[in-house]
């Protein structure tokens, strides 16, 4: 079964930034797209950004583009969202997750998710 553990979400000013990591444990994910999610209050759950890990082909979304930045962590079983220029409508719960295969990007592809992190931006 594998493992996900996110940590470094926290308070933020707008146009600050933070840097998300997700730890993954547990089996072999060579094969499968580590991805990001958030929930915003009163929202539904969104694709942020994804990475297929062994050929570390990336996406991020519209929204996020030129601000968050997924990547392999060096030396590490994980994957971090560097998250650049802030919003207040950046705030949420952000989850990881993992899908098999290499380019999934929907919520019902990942069925591997870690407890989530905050992220709060204030204005």
């Amino acid at each position: 079964q594998l493992r996900l553990v996110e940590s470094g979400g926290g308070l933020v000013q707008a146009g600050g930034s933070l840097r998300l990591s997700c730890a993954a444990s547990g089996q072999s994910f060579d094969t499968y797209t580590l991805g990001w999610f958030r929930q915003a209050p009163g929202k539904e759950r969104e694709f942020v950004a994804s990475i297929a890990w062994v050929v570390s082909n990336t996406y991020v979304q519209d929204f996020a583009k030129n601000r968050f930045t997924i990547g392999r962590v060096n030396h590490q079983n994980a994957v971090y969202l560097q998250m650049d220029s802030l919003k207040p409508e950046d705030t949420g719960v952000y989850y990881c997750a993992a899908a098999r295969g290499l380019y999934n990007r929907g919520p019902g592809d990942f069925g591997s998710w870690g407890q989530g992190t905050q992220v709060t931006v204030s204005a």
